[in-house]
């Protein structure tokens, strides 16, 4: 068996995650505690009960890390090790972690940065994000051309999550065009995302100017295990690429979809997904048969988990 750990990326957040696992896990509640101490305000009171601080990018981004993160460590002590491993946009921080590559208390800090860096670089309104649903790549892209061509900004490719399911980003008017295009080409639903901008894009030139130096900051470690990124779908191969990666990472595609297809030829036949919701879980059912399917984000879906593995080995 090869165990891939998923971290979710923003969006997938929702008031009441990770409560569970801290009341009954010491390994959960260390995790909030020290991102508590680092980040001088209380995370675990924004993720067990503020939605709307939940809704901000700035907040957002480092509760999902620190629930995440606490996630694995609970698994990590049921004995449950993993041979890679992936994270959705923002999950690619927590995947560091993961890999040993990153201290969670640096990884914590520095996502709030990058939340607030992300937030401050396009004006609210002037950028937004659809998911396409039920279209081929190629369609998708022709659409996001056409809306361009029509000279109504940015519309692009911003996550390939899955075939079948891609978002896009760019200027307002643009973006709402290309999707209004591409339901024209057949998609099944063009639904326009609660995000603060347009992510991925090269409309966040802005936040990563500012995060490079940020991260120029970390204290980079070599990976224990191997590590997917966002920007080509390939394994990092030295932690010297991390940084100049997550730079770039900002302004580029996430090529999700990719990265478990590679993960699946590579032999990983047992899909983890650590984090709030099951998004990443329906992605790899999307790409790939045959596999197993399995999350963690409480103390049910622990459990389910655990039972689920025992089944395997």
């Amino acid at each position: 068996m090869k165990t891939v750990f998923m971290f979710s990326g923003q969006g997938a957040q929702y008031a009441g995650m990770g409560k569970e696992l801290y009341k009954n896990y010491s390994a959960a509640k260390d995790i909030f505690d020290r991102a508590d101490e680092v980040l001088g305000y209380s995370i675990k009171d924004i993720c067990f009960s503020d939605e709307e601080k939940l809704g901000e990018t700035e907040f957002a981004q480092p509760a999902i890390l620190t629930m995440s993160i606490a996630a694995m460590r609970v698994l990590k002590e049921q004995g449950v090790r993993a041979e890679m491993t992936a994270g959705l946009s923002l999950g690619e921080y927590s995947a560091y972690v993961a890999s040993g590559a990153m201290d969670f208390e640096e990884a914590v800090a520095l996502v709030q940065k990058r939340g607030k860096f992300m937030a401050e670089a396009v004006p609210s309104g002037e950028g937004a994000m659809y998911a396409i649903i039920g279209l081929d790549t190629e369609a998708v892209e022709a659409a996001c051309k056409e809306a361009m061509e029509a000279g109504l900004g940015l519309a692009v490719p911003a996550n390939y999550n899955a075939p079948g399911q891609i978002v896009i980003a760019g200027a307002s008017g643009a973006v709402a065009e290309a999707a209004k295009i591409a339901k024209g080409k057949g998609a099944k639903m063009a639904v326009k995302l609660k995000v603060s901008g347009p992510f991925h894009t090269e409309m966040l030139k802005p936040a990563a100017e500012k995060l490079g130096p940020e991260l120029e900051k970390m204290h980079i470690k070599p990976m224990d295990i191997p590590v997917y990124t966002n920007v080509d779908a390939h394994v990092v191969e030295s932690e010297k690429d991390i940084i100049p990666i997550l730079t770039k990472q900002i302004c580029c595609p996430v090529r999700f979809s990719n990265i478990i297809e590679n993960m699946h030829e590579r032999g990983a036949d047992t899909f983890i997904e650590l984090g709030p919701g099951k998004a990443l879980c329906g992605f790899v059912k999307r790409t790939v048969k045959g596999v197993n399917i399995l999350n963690v984000e409480d103390e049910s879906s622990l459990a389910k988990t655990m039972a689920k593995l025992e089944e395997i080995v």
